[in-house]
């Protein structure tokens, strides 16, 4: 039973709970035998929750005496281990100095999991400190973790910094995950290992229990294998904390259910923008994104050939921005732990890092804390300045200006390049990311799998309005139906260079009647 579900789509699970077909411990318990089977070489479950197949047991009991808590009654989900959990896992952020850290509360993200029924299966890792300790780093390695290895070529980078979420939602250790989002932390590991990521709109959902980078930029948001799963879970986590004012209208503005927009025909009479300024990067990458065009256009949507803000503009800002949030965010996430960790502060989190730097800096050094440590307060003035010109330049002259003046009811492009190869040494050799203007400006993106090169997993990325997700989830279902692009792992060793260029994917038919995984 585990082997034969494990790989199924979370609606397609939730359906055959409601039937009685199966049962929640046989989908955690398919969860646990992946983990068992493959995850020594993935490394992407940073803790797996010891009471996982007593909840799910007690979710089976609620079932069968009709009081199912919610759309995700019984259903496994990971989230990121820079969530509050407390159920005695620790939140760590991949950090040795939080490896014994254990929260008094849940994030509110996690409880709006199990108020819809959500069985909590683990915590996934992640790049330590969620990508912000050095500009060397590797994604997906901690301290606390190891490094975490693409399911799809294990000699390749998974993406990071929800290196783990995209790797367990790939490999069949979680049906969904929760990742975090700053800066292309969930749109980069789904495009990387062929998996569905949303990054929210920034308000929508709530930031309360989540290790903080920047409070301007900062989002949790829903990983899973498909479309229609990862709305269902958007729908779960979305709303009003009245612990973060950021989410004070997400009651207001948010959809009653995301997963009404994924419609197979969503494509149809939308009017999409391609960002031809982020091509150039890889010839391979190019050709892949014209032929996803051409099947869009023939699923109804006009293509209007648009320049975005480039990444290299925004940078320089949006890293000010960053250094002085993360040191002010980090401290007041700190101190809500008072009396159950050593460490308070950012320096204090520095200073363990030299006291046990053969331990937690063997590949690479702290300097982002370093430089942040040194940055002022929210109220400096160079601050003011570089948030007020990331906005000027994402927003009032960047994505709006492009989707008012074409028209356009989103935006398109590769969400960044080939999964290069892990090199701890070195770090990442990022390239042609395209997650900036969406991250800086706080609105919202999806990035959806569309096929692969030389096994490697490529995916398209759609940006739009604020509180624009409806519109784009409808695009991201047509696309996702018209191309069919993700692809199972088969862990391989390393990527196959002797096999042809990628087919011609707008040519596989769509499936009537898609199979559960």
């Amino acid at each position: 039973m585990a082997e034969d579900i494990a790989q199924w789509r979370l609606t397609a699970l939730a359906e055959a709970l409601a039937k009685g077909d199966i049962q929640s411990v046989d989908a955690v318990q398919s969860g646990l035998d992946r983990v068992a089977e493959t995850d020594a070489r993935t490394r992407a479950v940073r803790v797996l929750n010891p009471d996982a197949l007593e909840i799910a047991a007690e979710r089976d009991r609620e079932r069968a005496n009709g009081s199912a808590l919610g759309p995700l009654h019984g259903i496994p989900v990971m989230v990121k281990d820079n969530l509050d959990t407390a159920d005695g896992m620790p939140t760590t952020a991949g950090s040795l100095a939080l490896a014994d850290t254990h929260a008094s509360d849940d994030a509110f993200v996690v409880k709006k999991l199990r108020a819809a029924g959500a069985v909590i299966a683990g915590k996934t890792n992640l790049s330590e400190w969620a990508n912000f300790r050095s500009h060397k780093s590797s994604s997906g390695w901690s301290s606390v973790g190891g490094q975490v290895r693409n399911p799809h070529v294990l000699d390749r980078t998974p993406g990071g910094s929800s290196s783990g979420s995209g790797v367990a939602v790939a490999a069949g250790y979680t049906f969904a995950a929760i990742g975090t989002e700053t800066s292309g932390s969930i749109v980069n590991p789904s495009h990387m290992n062929s998996v569905v990521g949303i990054k929210p709109t920034v308000g929508l959902v709530s930031r309360t229990g989540i290790i903080p980078i920047s409070h301007s930029q900062d989002t949790a948001g829903p990983m899973a294998r498909t479309v229609a799963d990862a709305a269902t879970l958007l729908t779960a986590i979305a709303g009003t904390d009245p612990a973060d004012p950021a989410t004070a209208d997400a009651d207001r503005l948010r959809a009653a259910d995301y997963a009404a927009f994924a419609d197979p025909d969503g494509l149809a009479g939308k009017r999409i923008g391609v960002a031809m300024n982020y091509r150039g990067t890889d010839e391979r990458i190019d050709a892949l994104v014209d032929d996803m065009l051409a099947a869009i256009r023939d699923a109804g949507a006009t293509i209007v050939e648009v320049d975005v803000v480039r990444v290299e503009t925004i940078r320089p800002y949006e890293a000010e921005v960053m250094l002085t949030e993360f040191k002010a965010g980090l401290n007041a996430y700190l101190a809500t732990r008072d009396g159950r960790t050593t460490v308070r502060t950012l320096d204090d989190i520095i200073q363990f890092n030299r006291d046990h730097a053969d331990r937690v800096m063997p590949y690479y050094p702290q300097d982002l804390m370093e430089r942040a440590q040194k940055r002022g307060g929210l109220t400096d003035d160079l601050y003011f300045k570089a948030r007020a010109e990331c906005l000027r330049l994402t927003r009032t002259e960047g994505l709006d200006r492009t989707l008012d003046d074409n028209r356009l009811d989103a935006i398109m492009t590769a969400t960044a390049g080939l999964p290069w190869l892990i090199d701890l040494a070195n770090g990442d050799n990022r390239r042609g990311s395209s997650a900036a203007p969406a991250a800086v400006s706080g609105y919202p993106s999806i990035c959806v799998p569309a096929g692969a090169i030389y096994d490697l997993p490529v995916g398209l990325s759609f940006f739009g309005r604020a509180y624009g997700e409806p519109t784009l989830i409808a695009i991201a279902a047509g696309f996702e139906h018209v191309v069919q692009g993700r692809r199972v792992p088969r862990f391989l060793e390393q990527a196959n260079f002797d096999q042809p260029a990628p087919p011609c994917l707008s040519r596989i038919p769509p499936s009537e009647t898609p199979p559960p995984w």
